[in-house]
């Protein structure tokens, strides 16, 4: 178990709720909804023993937040492409294929401390952490925090909607003008925006179209989810798409291709984008050359 940082309440502080103080005090913990997951995963401690979701603080006791990773992950050998790097984060080109984060070994996170300089900042953290996840087969941009208190600022940034992502998608079927989902995932209340971009015949599928895609909440799955719910499945999908929706060995067609936030350090508004992946216009340009080949 290692100590990220620990604190001794000082007096004056009685009949505080751990879930308000905590926030407070701890710079890596963005929100009370970020105190609540440390306190069920145990890492939150008052006075050496593990904190309950209902403890209130006192003057004189002393709290710790903990890591209960015995060390820093075992690195993962894969080259990850670097968008953006300074000392307090980075942003990182995630390949499709792999997991950003969990009890695997070949991971996102597992690789990061290989491909990214230490930050000189006091408040370094061990090891670079992701601050958000992209699915398995999403490819694109990720936010890595190199310290604490990035780590603090970037949840903050997420939880408060200030952080703004652009996805690039090719979808079944034509999509001639942009609009608006509004369709909750699992109970919880869900908003995407799309534009069109390009439309392309196609012998297969009818016609595809290329999309920005623009999540305003961030449920599990919520692009591919809403895209197929409007009858445009992302290429590529096999959970929500449609029989022969996929194509052998070319994977999901959605990519994260803009971020947009406000700088940890300087609170300046940081704009970080790539390219669409060159799969996108091979596949654009392969079906509209085999649609003009068919039609003469």
């Amino acid at each position: 178990m290692i100590v990220r940082e620990t604190h001794l309440v000082p007096a004056g502080i009685n009949g505080v709720r751990l879930s308000d103080y905590a926030r407070t005090i701890f710079e890596s913990l963005p929100s009370r909804k970020g105190v609540a997951k440390a306190i069920k995963r145990g890492e939150i401690f008052i006075n050496g023993a593990p904190a309950g979701s209902g403890d209130w603080v006192e003057a004189g006791q002393t709290l710790e937040l903990v890591d209960l990773q015995q060390r820093a992950p075992k690195i993962f050998p894969l080259p990850l492409e670097t968008v953006f790097e300074d000392d307090d984060l980075a942003v990182i080109n995630k390949p499709p294929g792999i997991e950003v984060s969990g009890n695997k070994f070949k991971t996102v996170e597992n690789a990061l401390a290989g491909s990214l300089k230490p930050s000189p900042r006091p408040d370094a953290l061990r090891w670079p952490r992701p601050v958000h996840r992209l699915d398995y087969s999403t490819s694109g941009l990720l936010l890595v925090a190199k310290t604490a208190g990035a780590q603090r600022l970037l949840g903050q940034g997420f939880e408060e909607r200030r952080i703004h992502k652009r996805y690039c998608a090719v979808v079944m079927g034509p999509i001639r003008s942009g609009g608006s989902i509004d369709e909750p995932i699992d109970g919880l209340a869900a908003t995407s925006r799309y534009e069109p971009i390009e439309i392309v015949p196609s012998l297969r599928s009818g016609h595809l179209t290329l999309v920005d895609l623009f999540p305003e909440t961030g449920r599990t799955h919520q692009l591919r989810i809403h895209m197929a719910s409007i009858g445009h499945p992302i290429v590529g999908d096999p959970k929500y798409g449609e029989p022969g929706n996929t194509l052998k060995g070319k994977g999901l067609f959605l990519a994260a291709v803009e971020l947009r936030f406000p700088h940890p350090a300087t609170q300046q508004e940081t704009t970080v984008s790539i390219d669409v992946p060159p799969k996108f216009a091979s596949l654009l340009a392969r079906e509209r050359q085999r649609w003009n080949k068919f039609n003469g």
